[in-house]
């Protein structure tokens, strides 16, 4: 049997896409911002990027067993890993930053909202190529 892809809303994909942008502009903003030195804002933005690509990742491998495809137990891991290495660096780095507690809340807020809207617009993305095709498939040949 097949599985039937339901095409997300498009409030649902404007909502999504918004919050990644909230959370990354934000962030990159509150970086631009900081009085901290250029080696620590880069440290805060690759932090941002390695999370971004590990939940997106995530996700896809998620969703790809969920489908059946073949993804291997070390990738699987290796994503976990990324995602939760992710979030304890920059909780690492928070800790021990001087800045005051409403900045580091700030910058883990905007983390964890750009981290939630990767996967949402990831899955989004998904399922609109998916409907797609099931639509293509479903009309047959021209």
């Amino acid at each position: 049997m097949k599985a039937q892809f339901q095409r997300p809303t498009g409030a649902f994909v404007a909502a999504a896409w918004a919050a990644l942008l909230v959370g990354t502009i934000t962030y990159m903003v509150g970086l631009w911002n900081a009085t901290m030195q250029l080696n620590e804002k880069g440290y805060y933005f690759t932090i941002l990027m390695y999370g971004l690509f590990a939940a997106v990742s995530l996700q896809k491998s998620v969703r790809d067993r969920m489908e059946g495809q073949r993804v291997t137990g070390i990738y699987f891991g290796l994503c976990w890993v990324s995602v939760l290495l992710s979030v304890l660096l920059l909780s690492v780095g928070l800790f021990n930053a001087t800045l005051a507690q409403s900045e580091k809340g700030f910058y883990a807020m905007s983390f964890v909202l750009s981290l939630f809207a990767a996967v949402a617009v990831q899955k989004n993305v998904r399922d609109i190529a998916n409907s797609e095709t099931a639509h293509d498939e479903a009309a047959g040949p021209q």
